[in-house]
Parts: C-alpha cells; sequence; structure tokens
C-alpha cells in the first residue's frame, strides 16, 4: 500500500505529464490528435480531456471496468492499463462544515481522487454503436452537409443577435468568409464549390463571433491566437459530425504553446466554444433526420440490408426532383415505389418480430381503433 505521500506525487505527476504533453502541440499533427479527443470527450473537464490526451492519445470512448461489463456488455482486456481521470470526491456536509464554508447545500466536493477507465479499444465484446457513425454516413452525401450548412446558418440569422450573408468568392481576395465584430456579422463566399469547406468555413467564422467579438473577454488575442482558435474550433466541429478535413492544415500552434498557462486557457476557450457547436450541430442533424439511422445497428446484416434500401430510398427521391423528362421520373417513381413496398414489408416483419419476441407488452387495439374511426 502506497503511503499517503507516494500518492500524492504520483497524482501530481500525472497532471504534469497531461500538461507536458499538451505543451507538446507545437505541429499540426500532435493538435489534430488533441483536437480528436476533445470532439470524442466533449462533456469530460478540461483537466480529463488533457489527462486522457496524455496517457492515450487515440482514446475514441472510455468507461469504467463495471460500467463496460454492466452497460456495454463488454470486458476489459486482460493486462490492460487504465487511463486514470480525476472523479470528485463527494461530502455531506454538517451544520459545521455548512458555516465554515457559508453554505446552505447539504453536500460539497471536498476533492479528487484519480480512478482508472478503459477505452474502448482496450476492450472486446459486443459492437458499441454510436449516433456519430450514422452521421458521418448521411453526411458524405453532399447535399445533406449543404443541408446542415443551410440550417446552421438560418439558425444563427432567426435564433441569435449574428446576420449571416453570402457575396461571391471573388470580393473576399482569396478568403474563404469573415467575421466583422462591428457589425457582428459573418460573410461566407456563397459560390464555393466545396459544400465540406464552406460549412467548415461558417464554422470558422462562428468561433472567432464567440471568442473574438466585441463583447468577448477574449477580443484582444493576437491575431495569429485567434486564427489557430476559430480554425480548432471549426476542426472539432467537423470531426464531431464526422466530415473528413485532413486537407485544410490548422497550422502550427507555435507561436502561443510556450507557456503553460497560456495554452491551458487558450485550449479552454476552445472547448467552451466546441461544446456550444457540437451541441448546435447535434441538435440540426436530428431536426434534419441525419441521424435516423441509429434505429439500424450496423453489425447486424440484416440492417445493413435495411440501411441500404433506406439510402436508396433517398437516393431515388433525390433523383426524382432533378430528373427533366417526364418519362425519367415516371421510371423513377416507379423504382421508388417497389422501394417503399420493400421497406414496408420490412418494417411490418419487424413489428410482428418484435410482438412475438415481447408477448408480456399488450397492444392497445381498441383504443387505435377509436382514435382511427375518429
Amino acid at each position: 500500500m502506497p503511503s499517503k505521500v507516494e500518492t500524492e506525487k504520483w497524482k501530481r505527476q500525472l497532471v504534469e505529464n497531461a500538461e507536458k504533453e499538451i505543451l507538446k502541440l507545437t505541429d499540426s499533427e500532435k493538435f489534430k490528435s488533441y483536437l480528436d479527443t476533445v470532439a470524442k470527450f466533449h462533456r469530460y473537464s478540461q483537466r480529463n480531456i488533457d489527462l486522457i490526451y496524455s496517457q492515450n492519445p487515440s482514446a475514441s470512448q472510455v468507461a469504467g471496468f463495471k460500467k463496460w461489463q454492466n452497460d456495454f456488455k463488454r470486458s476489459v482486456n486482460k493486462g490492460e492499463k487504465g487511463i486514470r481521470i480525476a472523479a470528485p470526491i463527494i461530502k455531506k456536509l454538517t451544520p459545521e462544515d455548512q458555516k465554515r464554508l457559508d453554505t446552505t447545500e447539504e453536500k460539497a466536493i471536498v476533492g479528487y481522487r484519480y480512478i482508472p477507465v478503459f477505452d474502448i479499444s482496450q476492450t472486446s465484446g459486443e459492437p458499441v454503436l454510436s449516433a456519430k457513425d450514422f452521421v458521418k454516413e448521411n453526411l458524405a452525401d453532399h447535399q445533406n452537409v449543404t443541408s446542415l450548412y443551410n440550417a446552421f446558418k438560418d439558425y444563427l440569422n432567426q435564433q441569435t443577435d449574428l446576420k449571416v450573408s453570402e457575396v461571391p468568392l471573388a470580393t473576399l481576395n482569396g478568403a474563404k468568409g469573415y467575421f466583422q465584430p462591428s457589425t457582428n456579422e459573418i460573410v461566407i463566399g456563397g459560390d464555393e464549390p466545396d459544400n465540406a469547406l464552406k460549412l467548415k468555413t461558417l464554422y470558422h467564422e462562428y468561433a472567432h463571433s464567440q471568442l473574438h467579438g466585441l463583447k468577448s473577454a477574449f477580443k484582444d488575442r493576437p491575431r495569429a491566437y485567434q486564427e489557430t482558435q476559430a480554425e480548432a474550433v471549426a476542426y472539432v466541429a467537423m470531426q464531431n459530425i464526422g466530415v473528413d478535413t485532413s486537407n485544410y492544415s490548422l497550422g502550427y500552434v507555435a507561436t502561443w504553446a510556450k507557456d503553460t498557462a497560456v495554452i491551458h486557457s487558450a485550449l479552454s476557450e476552445i472547448q467552451q466554444v466546441s461544446n456550444k457547436v457540437i451541441e448546435l450541430s447535434d441538435g440540426l442533424t436530428k431536426q434534419l433526420g441525419l441521424q435516423e439511422a441509429q434505429k439500424e445497428p450496423e453489425h447486424d446484416l440484416k440492417m445493413l440490408a435495411a440501411q441500404s434500401l433506406n439510402k436508396s430510398y433517398q437516393s431515388l427521391q433525390q433523383q426524382i426532383q432533378q430528373a427533366t423528362s417526364p418519362q425519367q421520373k415516371s421510371e423513377l417513381k416507379n423504382k421508388l415505389n417497389d422501394v417503399h413496398q420493400k421497406i414496408s414489408k420490412r418494417t411490418q416483419k419487424q413489428l410482428q418480430a418484435f410482438a412475438e419476441q415481447n408477448p408480456e407488452i399488450k397492444q392497445p387495439e381498441s383504443e387505435l381503433d377509436q382514435s382511427l374511426k375518429r
């Protein structure tokens, strides 16, 4: 059993190692790797993101030993070393504690302990599905990327005090877009042919508006610092929805990655805005129906066939809209009807199978019949 002094030393070493790893982020590839971690663990504290990254930069999903077993039906592989993260120690306060701390709360965090968690790559068992996998598949279609761009732009125009407009790229002197703090306006090159780059540019300029607007606490950051932060948020946002942006360089962060306090402050600011963008994007992709495929697990071969049918249906719908001749439209509609019938039959079989497997669930047939008659 290690002594208290040894335990405290080990804890300090864990945090110091995390800081050392963060301070190594002076080239774009390492910074991308760090931002990948931010995108995957955006609900973790800054401290735990740093700890996860320093110990396993490629980690994608972490959980405790028992959680993997009980919640995911997976087992940690023999010999795997845990990733240590900070967990709060919560204490029930006595009346004396409440008076001393000047609080009426019944419980309070009195410290932290470092507990082991394991990445999914360290486990074996049943597949673990993520909504992002399905969003990525849907957003591989440029039409869907355009839909998300338009939805995000409309949201900013209608639900915030920002104004987003488009102008020809030729008028932007080589830029893809810009944010104007004095008017709180985002301007995007509307004729940009690369839809993914166009969406990324909107994320980039939105990050500027949140981090470097007139009322922002960070508005006086150096130009290179601001650009790196905005690009980092855009990279995290695109990674979150599964769109590859590896062709768009983040550039070096060495201009501000030399001081521990500065880089932690900068990364904390990036994380705050990234969280906001991720939440917005997740909400919009759900509204657009880009996460519906989550209902069909990829590891099930029957479900893979179902996904193929759904893709065919969506593709045929788009082809009908783009068709120019009546004959072509008619042929496509016939194909669409065939696919629709297959999807309908598949759904009926699934419902019947579910009912047979769950006989304890009573079907409200009479109520349904009455509601239909009304």
